[in-house]
């Protein structure tokens, strides 16, 4: 058996080692290769190319490296003509991932979309395309697993690889002897850090005047991003912002000893929920771009643990023609306060963190609504569930769906 995996970004690089490391202990037998980067490659994957450096974000990047998606693709297929595979599976990357799909189509090979693009969320009529190009869907969450079916889309709902292989370090509590922890995570893609980064510098200084004895930590994907932070911290003229140590690779067990944080919009809130740790969501996009996601989006929130946590987490598209002036307060019905801002929202999210570092009562209620969330959606065992299900794809069997558990009220 042969199974070809394309992830286009490190998050999912990391989900599929661990799809591949579930298949493998079924079939020893199995053979992978396909598309994405070293942790794949360690799990045994047979990598055509490496595609994590290539996460891109809005209409212009993709245009300027349209050359490079189009060699990948080219590659790809070369793959599929030289070894055809049994399935294939695709992770996340959308705007990629759909030219794979088409060209695994026209070859007769099964597609699998684990961790699909966010249809639900934006510019749903998309979803002719995933019922063209994709033979099934192996939906990470629940309200997505609904919305597919409704729409006439094959899913399984096997849960969030996020909720896999967390460590127990990340699920402890941070140790009470310790001065708090203020964990800021800019993100996991360039644009994303020189976005946010600003921002969580400011509120840091803002949580610092209140709460003196906090401490400050970035965590950074990879050298990379860290020296990039580093630099650009040693180059402000803010003069304390060198109190705030810069870790790369070590976001996991940054979480496990966080007191509180404020991350950039992305999957990394399912691991501070896994955690228990209280987080103010932040992105910063510009006027144009504010305006255009106002017109396609369809969910409530941009907050994965949110939407989770939301009894109606899609609804008709609200667009605007002209941004706020400043930054609104969060919707009081988030469990993580988010901020999707042209504005700078470090005030903001500074009031939060300090309400949670001096006020226990206000930091109890929020753990308590997180262990809600926690205990309907935080389960493990979404990579073996998905193993399970591309198998029997590939095999001409239809998967048996698993219940991971229901929506959280």
């Amino acid at each position: 058996m042969r199974i070809f995996i394309s992830a286009g970004e490190p998050s999912g690089d990391h989900h599929a080692a661990l799809l591949v490391r579930a298949i493998r202990a079924r079939r020893p037998d199995a053979e992978c290769a396909g598309l994405g980067g070293e942790q794949m490659a360690a799990a045994g994957v047979e990598i055509v190319a490496d595609t994590t450096r290539l996460a891109v974000m809005w209409l212009l990047r993709v245009v300027l490296n349209i050359h490079r998606f189009v060699d990948l693709a080219r590659r790809a297929e070369r793959s599929f003509l030289d070894a055809r595979p049994d399935a294939c599976v695709l992770i996340d990357f959308p705007g990629f991932h759909w030219w794979l799909a088409w060209r695994a189509k026209r070859h007769g090979i099964p597609v699998v979309y684990y961790c699909p693009p966010q249809v639900w969320a934006w510019a749903s009529w998309r979803i002719g395309k995933m019922r063209r190009l994709v033979d099934h869907v192996l939906s990470a969450l629940p309200f997505e697993h609904e919305w597919f079916l409704d729409r006439g889309v094959r899913s399984t709902l096997v849960g969030h690889p996020f909720f896999d292989d967390l460590a127990p370090e990340t699920q402890a509590a941070a140790d009470e002897g310790q001065r708090p922890l203020v964990l800021l995570l800019p993100g996991s893609r360039r644009q994303e850090i020189e976005g946010v980064l600003g921002s969580l510098v400011r509120a840091a200084e803002a949580i610092r005047e209140r709460v003196p004895d906090a401490r400050f930590a970035i965590g950074a994907l990879h050298e990379r991003h860290a020296r990039m932070i580093s630099d650009t911290l040693a180059g402000s003229a803010r003069g304390r912002v060198a109190d705030i140590e810069v870790h790369a690779g070590r976001t996991r067990s940054l979480i496990g000893e966080a007191t509180a944080a404020i991350a950039c919009s992305g999957s990394v809130s399912l691991e501070l929920l896994a955690a228990r740790v209280p987080t103010v969501i932040v992105y910063r996009v510009s006027r144009f771009a504010f305006v255009v996601q106002s017109w396609l989006r369809h969910a409530r929130f941009i907050t994965l643990v949110n939407l989770l946590a939301s009894r109606e987490p899609i609804g008709p598209v609200r667009g605007i023609w002209r941004p706020p002036g400043d930054v609104p307060a969060a919707d009081p019905e988030a469990v993580y306060p988010e901020y999707l801002a042209v504005g700078d929202p470090a005030d903001r999210a500074a009031a939060h963190v300090v309400d949670w570092l001096t006020d226990p009562a206000a930091r109890q209620a929020l753990l308590d609504r997180l262990e809600t969330v926690a205990a309907a959606v935080a389960r493990p065992g979404s990579a073996s569930r998905a193993a399970d299900a591309v198998l029997a794809i590939a095999e001409g069997r239809h998967p048996d769906a698993v219940p991971v558990g229901a929506r959280a009220a």
